[in-house]
């Protein structure tokens, strides 16, 4: 097959080195002097350093190249970059199935990417979701990854999924698009909370339960939005809350880390060169749980530190003062 990812940020350099192993890929970055340095180099020194783009991968600018005889589309970019990429591709006039690899709520309309996707595209336009527990890093060295792709069409997700898997990449099918998405957006917000307990030095225990407690908040939301129980058991729940609650290399843990530090969040945004997408989630998510009446407790202590102002320690006193319940209700 001929593959286009567009977005030439970490996670899209690392598909299109991944999945060269087996396809022509074109990487698309929308930065013209950033894709003439991706050729030149053959790296990406920014977003993705000592990882090289092999000869099977194309780097263009120019949108229309990107798409001539592509079979399938990947969009790798941030789910802020989401809808204006779509707005490009419909403008463009050409019809090619689409797999979407960000992760999270839009900010301001507090849509998941395939609300997104609804509005923007024609609605016969196979789809579908890739998600699951990844860092970039690791999927451009060829270290084994599992993921799953999700769509509302399961012939789609079936033929989508043989298509990326290979024996590095192993690629699950789905038909819950709802629950992907969900535990894609709001493990992120949990990766925050749990960089601020590690922050203070609160120990395995205390991690060990945020990252529980807080699969029980990715769960009673995506139900509410219609996910199914498994797939917050699988890959794409607990297997990505677990990666990014853990793993030195999420970002959305490095944000937790230095808010425990006591380090404004502007400035924690501003060190790290990438976007957390958990920051513009949080948000969103402790407005949708108000609005519909999920009970998100971690999501709102996240949010009281990034913007009341509230201590780290504070909240983590407030969580641990709240009463007494069953577990499973």
């Amino acid at each position: 097959m001929k593959l286009a990812v567009l977005g030439a940020g970490a996670w899209g350099t690392a598909i299109s080195i991944s999945l060269a192993a087996r396809h022509a890929v074109t990487l698309w970055a929308r930065d013209a002097s950033q894709a003439r340095e991706l050729a030149a180099t053959r790296g990406n020194q920014r977003y993705l350093p000592g990882c090289t783009l092999p000869d099977a991968v194309v780097v263009t600018a120019e949108l229309a190249a990107a798409l001539a005889d592509c079979d399938l589309l990947l969009v790798a970019t941030t789910t802020a970059g989401f809808r204006p990429t779509l707005r490009q591709l419909a403008a463009a006039g050409k019809a090619t199935p689409l797999v979407w690899l960000c992760k999270g709520f839009e900010t301001e309309s507090a849509q998941l990417p395939h609300q997104i996707a609804a509005g923007e595209l024609p609605s016969a336009l196979p789809r579908a979701v890739l998600s699951g527990p990844s860092f970039a890093q690791e999927v451009a060295r060829g270290l084994p990854t599992a993921l799953t792709l999700a769509s509302a069409d399961p012939g789609f997700a079936g033929q989508a999924a043989r298509e990326l898997h290979h024996e590095r990449l192993r690629i699950y099918s789905s038909d819950d698009v709802v629950g992907v998405e969900v535990a894609a957006a709001v493990k992120n917000v949990m990766a925050i909370a749990a960089g601020i307990s590690d922050g203070l030095g609160l120990g395995y225990n205390a991690r060990a339960a945020l990252i529980t407690r807080g699969l029980a908040e990715i769960t009673r939301l995506g139900l509410k939005f219609g996910g199914r129980l498994e797939t917050f058991m699988g890959l794409a729940g607990a297997g990505d809350l677990v990666l990014t609650c853990t793993g030195d290399l999420s970002r959305n843990r490095n944000v937790g880390l230095q808010l425990a530090r006591k380090v404004a969040l502007p400035e924690v945004l501003r060190s790290l060169g990438h976007v957390a997408e958990g920051v513009y989630t949080a948000r969103a998510v402790d407005r949708l749980a108000r609005e519909l009446g999920v009970d998100m407790p971690i999501t709102r202590a996240v949010c009281r530190v990034m913007d009341e102002n509230i201590a780290p320690r504070e909240a983590v006193q407030e969580l641990l003062q709240r009463d007494p319940k069953p577990e499973h209700r």
